[in-house]
């Protein structure tokens, strides 16, 4: 069945699909109508889950933590703001080793007030154990949601799927709506070995003294890097199921191409209508959107970067001192090759600016123009230049 729907409602019916038990919500733009349509999902029966409205984001990863810690299977939905107060919380559900699925609508943080769209708010909480998986379609929205369970139970971390504000949470597009029987073939109900029970009691999260304590830490850096051929597994299954699969990164007319653009979300669809016009016009550029981002696809991106002549990464998100995010993790990622090519780094989009074909086209001529990359982050798409 096809069914026209925004972004917010794809997730929305991903975790209905996935038969999610328990969703703690609050609300918060532009994430909240992926809250109210599974409200209204619960009400009218078609999704048999407890719908928990609390007080606030971080009552909300709390509420997450107790129910997945119980065992059954558990979603909520943030933004902006309200990821930042979940913080603590992240990574106490990492450390806990529960599979929580969140979709993040990608917002920027205030201050000043911004509620469109911009990646620095997951980005932000990278290093909290959560993977990270980030969607250019609705329709990879939806799919992606049912992966997410799927790998989460299986290596026993959270997973936090992203959608840029607006561009996709608020924009309708055709999408796929998939058999239940068939995802219930593919996503099993969940059976944790381990769960709060009073019949068989067990201690989670008890103080751990500094003899243990490493090891711990060890085990969840350990299962973030299986979580990389964990999900290239399950998209690979999902595609024999759905006839649909997106990988941990996609090459776009890479073939032969002298300058790759690297970027990740809704501007990887401007992009390929850049790269096509500049083929059309002779001019020998690709493009590689980045799905997986925690754990980073490093052999993956170097197999299809190592050779070309300049990279050019566009970031829609900054860290303050360093640049673009995407791209400092893909310098750091290629640092140790005795072969790699220059990275050229840009920053476009915050706050919800458009990044349009002309910014894009500009990040070539920049990167053609150059003959290494400058010092620090180049902001394009700026009102009166950087």
């Amino acid at each position: 069945m096809k069914k026209i729907m925004v972004g917010n409602h794809a997730v929305s019916w991903g975790v209905m699909l996935a038969r999610a038990e328990v969703i703690p919500a609050y609300p918060i733009t532009p994430q909240t109508t992926i809250v109210e349509e599974l409200s209204v999902l619960c009400a009218d029966g078609r999704l048999k889950a407890k719908f928990i409205p609390v007080e606030s984001e971080h009552s909300a990863m709390a509420c997450c933590v107790g129910a997945s810690a119980a065992g059954v299977r558990t979603f909520t939905a943030t933004s902006g703001q309200g990821l930042a107060l979940m913080h603590e919380m992240l990574h106490w559900a990492s450390g806990a080793r529960l599979p929580i699925v969140m979709a993040n609508v990608n917002r920027a943080l205030g201050s000043p007030w911004n509620i469109w769209g911009e990646q620095t708010d997951s980005l932000s909480q990278r290093d909290t154990g959560w993977l990270q998986l980030y969607c250019e379609s609705n329709q990879e929205v939806l799919d992606t949601t049912i992966q997410a369970f799927k790998i989460a139970e299986e290596i026993h971390l959270p997973v936090m799927l992203n959608l840029d504000a607006f561009f996709l949470s608020h924009t309708a597009e055709p999408v796929e709506i998939p058999e239940q029987k068939r995802v219930d073939d593919f996503l099993p109900r969940y059976q944790p070995e381990f769960r709060l029970d009073p019949k068989k009691p067990y201690s989670f999260g008890c103080l751990t003294p500094p003899e243990y304590f490493m090891e711990f830490r060890y085990k969840i850096q350990q299962s973030m890097l299986q979580g990389k051929e964990v999900s290239r597994r399950v998209d690979e299954e999902f595609g024999q199921s759905f006839g649909r699969k997106y990988g941990l990164i996609e090459a776009y007319r890479c073939d032969g191409a002298d300058l790759i653009l690297v970027t990740s979300g809704a501007i990887a669809s401007t992009a390929r209508v850049v790269v096509d016009a500049l083929r059309q016009k002779g001019r020998k550029v690709g493009m590689v959107k980045v799905r997986l981002f925690r754990p980073f696809p490093q052999e993956e991106l170097y197999a299809v970067l190592r050779d070309v002549e300049k990279v050019a990464v566009v970031d829609r998100n900054v860290s303050f001192g360093v640049g673009g995010i995407f791209a400092h993790e893909l310098n750091a990622a290629f640092c140790n090759e005795k072969t790699r090519p220059p990275i050229f780094s840009y920053i476009a989009g915050l706050g919800g600016r458009d990044v349009t074909p002309q910014v894009l086209n500009d990040v070539v001529y920049q990167t053609y123009k150059r003959s290494q990359p400058e010092k620090h982050s180049v902001w394009v798409g700026m009102r009166n230049g950087p």
